[in-house]
C-alpha cells in the first residue's frame, strides 16, 4: 500500500497530524501498537486523570465545603468502583472519538509495531505475526514517551508492579484508597495523583530531590502552592533522595536520605507512586539503522521537524521541548501543513502548562527567575484572588495572578496563575502573548463583572502600579 504520509503513533500529536494531513488532501495512514487510539494522554494520562481529579474534587467538596454555603448533607460514602467507571467511560468516549475521526477523514489505520525500514518504508508487525510494508512519501514519528525508571542506591531499577509500587498508570487504577501514599517526585503528575487520593482519604507524603516542588514553574507560585497543599494535608520532604523501595507485606518501605547521602530515613506506605518524569519512546523503531540521529534520547530535528534522514520527521515527546499533549498537537498540525506545501509553525514561547489540582496552577512564557537570568529589565504585576468578588462568592480565594512584562516596552513576557480555573484563565494570556501584546493592552480590555478573569486584568494594571482593588 502506498501513501503520501504514514504516522507512527496515534497519540495527540500523531492523530492530530494525520487528521490535518488528510484535510489537506494527503493520503494518510496511522500505525498504532496499542489496542486503542489516543496514546498515553487519552488512555492512561491526561483524560483519565482529569476524570478522577474532577470526581474526587466533588467528593471532597461534598465532604467539607458545602456547609458554609448553607447546604447540609450527610457524610458522603465513596463508591470507588463507580468513580472508576466514570473514568473508564470518559476514556472510551475519547478514544472512540478518535476512531470516528479517522473514519470520517478516510485515514487508514494499522495495528502493530511500526518500524522504519528506510526512507519511504514502514514495516508493521501485527499481533497475528504477519508483517506488512507500507510505502510512503513521508514518515512522521509520533511515538510519545514512557515512564522514567527510578534506581535504588546501588543503581538497580526499582520494580514497578502497578499494585503497590505504581507508575502514573497504576495510580489511576488502585483498588482502594491507600491509608498512606508515598510519592517520589514533586512534579505535575505526582501532585495531581496525590490530590486525587488525598481527597479520597489517603495521607500523602511527597519526596522530592530538589528543594522545591514543580520544577520549571515560577518559584513564587510554586512556593505558595506548596503551602496550599500542606493545608490540604500533604507532607513534603524536599531535598531528599530515594535510595530504595522494598515490598513489605501488603505495602512497601521507602528509604531516602538527604541529597548528600546523610540522614537516612524510612517511611511505610500502602502504595508508592514513582513520578520521576517521562522519557522519549524510541525503542524498536529502527532509528539507528535508518540513520536517524538522536541526542540525549530525543530525535534530532530541524526547524521544520525534519530528522537527519530526508522524508522522516518527528514531533511530540520524542523531540525537544516540553512533554505536553497540546505542544504535540500543534507540532502535528504544523508538520502536516509543511508537507502539504504550507507554512506550518509553532510558537514555543506561548505554550501553557497546567496543574489540574484544586486550586489549579497555570504557567505561560518566562518565569521571574528565567527573565532575570536573561538579564531582562522587568516589571511585575500581581493580584490576589482574595480581593476578587467572584472568588469570594465561590469561597475560592487561594492564590494570585502574576504578570511579568518588559519594563521598557511593556510587552508581556510571562503569566502565572495559582487559583480556581487557572487552566482556563491562562488562555486569555496566550492570545495576548501570541500577538505580542502589552500589559497596557490587557489592562484596557473591559472584563465582565464579577468574574475571576478580572484578576488577570487587575494584575495587568499592577504592572504599572495602578491596580484598583488592592
Amino acid at each position: 500500500m502506498s501513501y503520501d504520509l504514514v504516522v507512527i503513533g496515534a497519540g495527540p500529536g500523531g492523530y492530530v497530524c494525520a487528521i490535518r494531513a488528510a484535510q489537506l488532501g494527503l493520503r494518510t495512514a496511522v500505525v498504532e501498537k496499542e489496542a486503542t487510539f489516543g496514546g498515553t494522554c487519552l488512555n492512561v494520562g491526561c483524560i483519565p486523570s482529569k476524570a478522577l481529579l474532577y470526581a474526587s474534587h466533588k467528593f471532597s467538596e461534598v465532604s467539607h465545603d458545602l456547609a458554609p454555603l448553607g447546604i447540609v448533607v450527610d457524610a458522603p460514602r465513596l463508591d470507588l468502583a463507580a468513580m472508576m467507571k466514570h473514568k473508564a467511560d470518559t476514556v472510551a468516549a475519547n478514544v472512540n472519538g478518535v476512531a470516528f475521526l479517522f473514519k470520517k477523514n478516510k485515514i487508514d489505520s494499522y495495528r502493530g509495531l511500526g518500524r522504519i525500514a528506510g526512507a519511504g518504508r514502514v514495516e508493521v508487525a501485527g499481533d497475528d505475526g504477519v508483517t506488512q510494508t507500507l510505502e510512503t512519501k513521508a514518515i512522521v514519528i509520533a511515538t510519545g514517551s514512557a515512564v522514567a525508571p527510578l534506581r535504588d542506591a546501588s543503581g538497580v531499577e526499582i520494580i514497578v508492579d502497578e499494585k503497590v509500587v505504581v507508575s502514573s498508570t497504576g495510580a489511576l487504577s488502585l483498588e482502594k484508597a491507600p491509608q498512606h501514599l508515598a510519592i517520589v517526585g514533586g512534579g505535575v503528575i505526582g501532585l495531581e495523583m496525590g490530590s486525587v487520593w488525598s481527597r479520597l482519604g489517603a495521607k500523602v507524603t511527597v519526596i522530592e530531590y530538589l528543594d522545591r516542588i514543580l520544577p520549571g514553574f515560577d518559584l513564587e507560585i510554586a512556593t505558595r502552592f506548596q503551602k496550599v497543599l500542606e493545608k490540604q494535608g500533604f507532607v513534603f520532604r524536599l531535598s531528599k533522595k530515594v535510595t530504595g523501595v522494598t515490598r513489605a507485606g501488603d505495602g512497601a518501605i521507602v528509604a531516602f536520605s538527604a541529597v548528600d547521602d546523610t540522614a537516612p530515613e524510612t517511611i511505610n506506605a500502602d502504595a508508592v507512586l514513582i513520578a520521576t518524569g517521562r522519557i522519549p519512546y524510541t525503542q524498536g523503531l529502527g532509528l539507528e539503522a535508518a540513520g536517524v540521529a538522536l541526542e540525549r534520547g530525543r530525535i534530532v530535528i530541524d526547524a521544520h521537524f525534519a530528522t537527519t534522514v530526508p522524508g522522516i520527521y518527528a514531533i511530540g515527546d520524542v523531540v525537544r521541548g516540553p512533554m505536553l499533549a497540546h505542544k504535540a498537537e500543534d507540532e502535528g498540525i504544523a508538520v502536516a501543513e509543511i508537507l502539504a506545501g504550507q507554512a506550518g509553525h509553532v510558537n514555543y514561547g506561548v505554550i501553557p502548562g497546567v496543574v489540574y489540582t484544586e486550586p489549579e496552577v497555570a504557567s505561560l512564557g518566562l518565569t521571574e527567575e528565567e527573565a532575570k537570568s536573561k538579564g531582562l529589565d522587568i516589571a511585575i504585576g500581581k493580584f490576589p484572588f482574595s480581593a476578587n468578588g467572584r472568588a469570594r462568592s465561590m469561597r475560592q480565594t487561594d492564590g494570585f495572578v502574576k504578570i511579568i512584562a518588559d519594563a521598557v516596552s511593556d510587552r508581556v513576557l510571562g503569566v502565572h496563575i495559582l487559583g480556581a480555573g487557572a487552566g482556563e484563565l491562562i488562555a486569555e494570556a496566550a492570545v495576548l502573548m501570541e500577538f505580542s501584546g502589552s500589559a497596557e493592552d490587557l489592562a484596557r480590555i473591559c472584563h465582565a463583572h464579577p468574574t475571576l478573569s478580572e484578576s488577570v486584568r487587575e494584575a495587568a494594571l499592577g504592572v504599572a502600579k495602578r491596580s484598583i482593588h488592592i
